[in-house]
Parts: C-alpha cells; sequence; structure tokens
C-alpha cells in the first residue's frame, strides 16, 4: 500500500541552508502583479524551484503582509527579493550584469514556452505582467525575447502564478538537469 510521506521525511532544508545553496540563474521580475495571493504563490513556486531572486516593481505588494504570507507559506523569508519601483531600472540594471531578458506575453514575437533555447552559460530574467494589462510597453521595449505558454482551450489565459509557476519550472528542468 502507498503511503504519503510525513513532513519530517521530505527531507526539507531549513532557511539558512536554502539561502546559502546554488540557485538557478533566473530573476523573476514581476511588473505590477495586483493580487498579494499571487505574488505569495509566485514566492512559494521561486522557493520550489531554488530561483535565484524575486524583483517586486510598479504597484506589486510586498512583504511582510498577511495575505502574502497566506499563500508563501514562509517563502518570503528563504527567497531573496527586492522591491524596484521602477522597472525599466531594474530591468536594465539587470541586462547591465549580463542577464537575458524575456517577457512571457503573447505577442506577435513570442515563441512558445517549449521552443525557447535554456542554456546553462547563461542568466535570464523572465518578466511577469499585471493581471489585467500584462508586461508593461515600457518593459516590454527592453526585452531580448519573448515566451508564450501554449494553450489550446477558450480562454488564452492563464492566472499569473500558475503561468509563472509553469515558466519557472521549464527553466529549471534545463537549468538544474
Amino acid at each position: 500500500m502507498v503511503e504519503k510521506l510525513k513532513l519530517e521525511q521530505l527531507g526539507r532544508v531549513d532557511v539558512e541552508t536554502f539561502k546559502q545553496s546554488v540557485k538557478i540563474p533566473l530573476v523573476v521580475v514581476l511588473d505590477s502583479i495586483r493580487s498579494m495571493n499571487n505574488v505569495g504563490a509566485v514566492f512559494r513556486t521561486a522557493d520550489a524551484f531554488i530561483v535565484e531572486k524575486l524583483v517586486l516593481c510598479g504597484i506589486t505588494p510586498q512583504p511582510p503582509h498577511r495575505e502574502i504570507h497566506k499563500a508563501a507559506l514562509g517563502a518570503t523569508e528563504s527567497v531573496e527579493w527586492c522591491y524596484e519601483k521602477n522597472v525599466e531600472d531594474s530591468i536594465k540594471q539587470l541586462k547591465s550584469n549580463g542577464y537575458r531578458i524575456l517577457a512571457i506575453e503573447q505577442t506577435t514575437g513570442s515563441i512558445m514556452l517549449d521552443q525557447q533555447a535554456i542554456s546553462k552559460q547563461e542568466k535570464y530574467v523572465i518578466i511577469m505582467g499585471n493581471e489585467v494589462a500584462g508586461v508593461s510597453d515600457e518593459a516590454l521595449a527592453l526585452c531580448d525575447g519573448f515566451i508564450e505558454v501554449p494553450q489550446l482551450g477558450t480562454k488564452h489565459s492563464l492566472n499569473v502564478s500558475v503561468c509563472a509557476g509553469i515558466v519557472m519550472w521549464e527553466f529549471f528542468k534545463k537549468l538544474n538537469s
């Protein structure tokens, strides 16, 4: 019979050990995300896939906040993060530090996620946009490329935290193998 693993069987590391561990070279920029639950969920997923850092920009809510913590389950303490008011300044800084900037957005120039080349020799930034307006035009103008998550249903829209999880998983698979 199959049994669920107990918490003590999962081999979880403590926050200090996590902070010292090697991360995948991926920074996730949240460009004016409105929902605290979405922000918390992105923190939690970034912890799961050992993402290097989160950058919260514009109107994106920041920890500490009860609603963020509810979804993050403590990941606001383990995942490195910062707040930058201006998304363009943040992107320019990351670009000057050698990151390849990719917006997760449906554009005339986007390629499907499964077609995106991901090299262990590069560092990446993925930009997740506002739940209604998407990635800002200012941020799009600074990008090196655009990725779209394939969707075949009627909506052609995913919740931003779900989309971020799919994209982080794809980068994790390719950068951590």
